[in-house]
């Protein structure tokens, strides 16, 4: 059971700010202000703006760690208010964490490499490596809150946070934990990253109209926007949700997971891997294709890796495939690379408890093959019972997570 939300990105610091802007159709892109991104072809992304570190952390500890600790800890702190779950000596063990990124702290290494080469090594401070490795939004989250139980951090490119999701479902299913504290983060709109995802024409270049520049299934479509912040849920196992009269969002009734085994940055162009973890969450879940509803579509505005998808929903789902919804809200908030997958869970949990279906933003004109219905420019009531949401990454790893409706 889903039982808390906690969301910070592009739209805003706060579940309740995220929510708010996709249903109104805003977009959180613009120019970068980071650092000077003049000499690069993207100079656009995705920032959160308005964050400050000293409302969730201790001026100390905000030195000792990295922006995407920052944005994972004030996620969680969202989440777990939102759940009203109280972890203390009587559920510590049972309470577990898995968060995860795709990079972790690059900024810090960045900034600490500098540090290195122009006062030397004697001056590199002692939480360099605590402040930055991938694992320790998870640590710190844990220690934060007393939560005893398990604590993984998974590091699987774009699909980190939904794995991190699907895989706290699982701990809770095997009876590893009662509660888990679940999502990615991400914090790595940073002059070597730009450069490197700049370097394989990843990113759109529609500089001058950020706001339009997240076209999913568009003509016009050129590329990705990087984008930062961190979706975290909380995840109850039914009767310890009960037993304390917890607000249930949806209920997680299936997941699944492959590899495309085809290209370290491409997916196959028939969406082979996409076609097999979707079949994998659906035969989990023991439910028919026809039982979707609605796809929160990984939909990141590549020119192949839409197409991709949406080949591979035909395949998955047939005929049904014209009958359900579809739409990326990375059309509003871009593409947070390892922490997409936990907003995106987290954006699909308030949609099955609103029943409203969150747009796709700048979608004018359908690209060829691009002919579902993917909830164009405004939000739409649904009667939903069961949705699926996708996140694909790097080196071909693949995530599928399928909730249902809790009434």
């Amino acid at each position: 059971m889903v039982t808390g939300v906690g969301l910070v990105s592009p739209l805003g610091v706060g579940t309740a700010q995220n929510w708010e802007a996709l249903l109104e159709g805003r977009s959180g892109i613009g120019p970068i202000t980071r650092f000077d991104a003049s000499r690069y072809p993207t100079r656009i992304a995705g920032e959160v703006k308005g964050f400050n570190p000293l409302d969730f952390l201790d001026k100390k500890e905000v030195k000792k760690s990295d922006t995407f600790i920052h944005y994972g800890l004030a996620a969680a702190q969202f989440a777990v208010e939102d759940s009203a779950l109280v972890i203390d000596e009587s559920n510590a063990d049972r309470v577990g964490v898995v968060i995860g990124s795709g990079i972790g702290g690059l900024p810090l290494i960045e900034a600490t490499h500098k540090v290195l080469l122009e006062r030397g090594p004697d001056r590199v401070s002692p939480f360099f490596i605590p402040g930055q490795i991938v694992n320790m939004a998870a640590g710190q989250v844990s220690i934060r809150w007393g939560a005893r139980g398990p604590n993984t951090s998974p590091a699987t490119a774009c699909t980190t946070g939904l794995h991190a999701v699907g895989d706290a479902f699982r701990l809770i299913q095997s009876d590893d934990a009662d509660a888990m504290i679940a999502g990615g983060t991400e914090a790595v709109i940073t002059p070597l990253a730009v450069a490197g995802f700049c370097a394989m024409r990843a990113m759109s270049h529609r500089n001058d109209d950020p706001e339009k520049a997240s076209r999913p299934w568009d003509v016009g479509r050129d590329g990705f926007i990087i984008s930062e912040g961190a979706g975290i849920v909380i995840l109850e196992e039914l009767e310890h949700a009960r037993r304390r009269g917890a607000q249930i969002y949806a209920e997680v009734v299936g997941y699944g997971m492959s590899a495309d085994a085809y290209h370290i940055s491409a997916p196959h162009p028939e969406g082979h891997g996409a076609v097999r973890v979707m079949q994998s969450a659906l035969k989990n879940a023991g439910l028919p294709p026809e039982a979707i509803g609605y796809i929160n579509a990984h939909g990141t505005s590549t020119p192949l890796g839409d197409l991709s998808e949406v080949r591979a929903v035909k395949q998955v789902f047939g005929d049904h495939a014209y009958k359900l919804a579809v739409s990326s809200t990375k059309s509003a908030t871009g593409h947070l690379l390892g922490a997409a997958g936990g907003l995106e869970c987290g954006i699909l949990a308030l949609a099955m408890k609103h029943q409203i279906l969150p747009p796709t933003l700048n979608l004018d004109e359908p690209g060829e093959g691009c002919d579902l219905d993917f909830v164009p420019h405004k939000p739409r009531p649904t009667d939903l019972e069961h949705a699926l949401t996708n996140s694909f990454g790097f080196g071909g790893t693949n995530g599928a997570l399928i909730m249902k409706r809790w009434s």
